[in-house]
C-alpha cells in the first residue's frame, strides 16, 4: 500500500516503499510489526485468504514467510510455520493438537526440556502422560490407552544418540489412530525425511543446525494435515510464540549453507567419534556410524548411510575429571547449544539435563562424566589434537 506523504508538512507520516526494476540479491529484512489496509473490506479479505498480504506481525510477516517456504522445501512439506524456538514449536504442537483428558507418550531419552514438559507441565493442564524407551516396541505400546492422542519421539536422542524403532512406532501410530510428532533436530532433513517414515508432524530447533551459526532462536513445526496446521498456527498466535524478525532473516542466510556445513561436520564427527574411542580413559563412544552403537544397524536403515554430526562419550573420573577436560580444551565452547559452524562441547549433568534428578539422569545413563559433542567444520587435525588433550586431562585426573 502506497501512503501520501506531504514533506513540507510533516515528517510523521510514512513513505510508500521505493519502486525500481531491480531486486536485492540478500534479502531485505522487514522489521514492521503492522501491516496497512486500504478498507474493513480489505482487511477481512486479508483475514479470510482472498488476498495476500499481513496485517499483525504475530500472525505472520515477510520473512517469517519466507524462511518457513525454505523450511517446508527441505522437509518436502507444506505450511509449516516458524516460531520462537524449538520449545516453542513443541509447546504449539501439544497446545494445538492436544486437550485436558488427553494422553501423550514420549520418548525417555528426549531433550531435557521436552521431558521436563511431558512429565510437569502438560500434566497441569490436564494431559496425562508416559515417557517410554522409543527404542523398544513392546514398552511403546503398552503405554498406549484409548485417550493417547500422540507420540512425540526424536529419531536420535538428545543427547545420549539412540535410535528411536521409527518403522515400528509408525506402523503402531497409523494401527491405532495417534498422530506421530517427530523432533527432526539432530537428524535434519539432510539425513532424514520423517514423513517418508510416517510422521503426521514435524519439528526443528531451527536454532541449531539449520541457522547453524548461534545467533537465532527458532523452532519449526509442520504438519501432514491442513486441520492440524491450523491448530497448530493459532496456538502459535494465541500464545505469542512469533520470533523477531531479525532470527528469520538471520536463519535464512544460515540456510543458504546448510547442505555444506552438514556434510563438513558429519565427516568430521565420524572420523573424531572413532579417535575418541582409541584415547586412553575412554568409557564409551556413542555415534550412529560405528559398529559398536547399541542400534547400529537401525541406524544404517533409518539414516540411508549418513551418520550426523552429534557424537557423546564418557570419561571416567566422575566431576574432577570432567572439570579437568573442559578446562583442557579453551578453544572448543563449553556451552550448552549444538549446531553450530564450529564444533561446540556440552555436559548434560550441568545443561540440558540438570532438571532431572541424579536417578533420573543416571537412568539415561547420563553421568559426570558424560559429554554431548555438536562438530563442526574445522581441520580434523586440529579437534583430533583439541579433544586428544581434554581426555587425556580427564585420564589424568581419573
Amino acid at each position: 500500500m502506497a501512503y501520501r506523504h506531504n514533506s513540507g508538512t510533516t515528517q510523521i507520516r510514512r513513505m510508500a516503499w521505493p519502486a525500481g526494476d531491480s531486486r536485492p540479491i540478500g534479502a531485505p529484512l522487514q522489521p514492521s510489526v503492522v501491516y496497512g489496509a486500504e478498507s474493513p473490506d480489505a482487511l477481512d479479505d486479508l483475514y479470510e485468504g482472498r488476498a495476500q498480504g499481513w496485517t499483525y506481525a504475530r500472525e505472520g510477516h515477510p520473512n517469517a514467510a519466507t524462511l518457513a517456504a525454505r523450511s517446508d522445501a527441505l522437509d518436502g512439506a507444506e505450511g509449516g510455520m516458524v516460531m520462537g524456538s524449538g520449545m516453542a514449536a513443541i509447546t504449539a504442537v501439544m497446545l494445538g493438537l492436544c486437550q485436558a483428558g488427553d494422553h501423550v507418550v514420549g520418548s525417555d531419552q528426549l531433550y531435557g526440556k521436552s521431558l521436563k514438559m511431558l512429565r510437569d507441565d502438560l500434566p497441569r493442564l490436564g494431559i496425562a502422560t508416559d515417557l517410554v524407551d522409543a527404542t523398544d516396541m513392546a514398552a511403546v505400546e503398552a503405554a498406549l490407552r484409548p485417550e493417547t492422542r500422540l507420540i512425540l519421539v526424536e529419531v536420535v536422542s538428545n543427547p545420549t544418540i539412540r535410535i528411536a524403532d521409527i518403522t515400528g512406532i509408525a506402523e503402531l501410530a497409523q494401527r491405532r489412530g495417534i498422530k506421530l510428532v517427530i523432533d527432526n533436530t539432530f537428524t535434519t532433513p539432510r539425513a532424514f525425511r520423517a514423513y517418508g517414515h510416517g510422521a503426521d508432524v514435524i519439528i526443528h530447533s531451527v536454532t541449531k543446525l539449520l541457522a547453524g551459526h548461534s545467533d537465532a532462536t527458532l523452532g519449526y513445526a509442520v504438519a501432514r494435515e491442513e486441520e492440524d496446521r491450523q491448530a497448530i498456527g493459532m496456538a502459535s498466535a494465541t500464545w505469542g510464540l512469533t520470533p523477531s524478525p531479525f532470527d528469520y532473516w538471520l536463519a535464512e542466510r544460515g540456510l543458504f549453507s546448510f547442505d555444506l556445513r552438514y556434510d563438513r561436520a558429519e565427516e568430521n564427527a565420524a572420523a573424531l567419534a572413532d579417535h575418541l574411542a582409541d584415547l586412553p580413559g575412554m568409557r564409551r563412544v556413542l555415534y550412529p556410524g560405528r559398529a559398536d552403537h547399541p542400534e547400529a544397524a537401525r541406524a544404517q536403515n533409518l539414516l540411508a548411510g549418513r551418520t550426523g554430526n552429534m557424537v557423546s562419550f564418557e570419561v571416567a573420573g566422575g566431576r574432577a575429571a570432567a572439570n579437568a577436560l573442559v578446562r583442557a580444551m579453551p578453544d572448543v565452547p563449553f556451552a550448552p547449544t549444538l549446531g553450530d559452524i564450529g564444533t561446540t562441547l556440552s555436559h548434560p549433568a550441568t545443561s540440558s539435563h540438570r532438571g532431572l534428578t541424579p536417578e533420573g539422569r543416571a537412568a539415561m545413563g547420563i553421568t559426570e562424566g558424560f559429554f554431548r559433542v555438536s562438530v563442526g567444520v574445522e581441520d580434523i587435525a586440529v579437534l583430533k589434537e583439541e579433544f586428544a588433550a581434554g581426555v587425556t586431562a580427564a585420564h589424568d585426573v581419573g
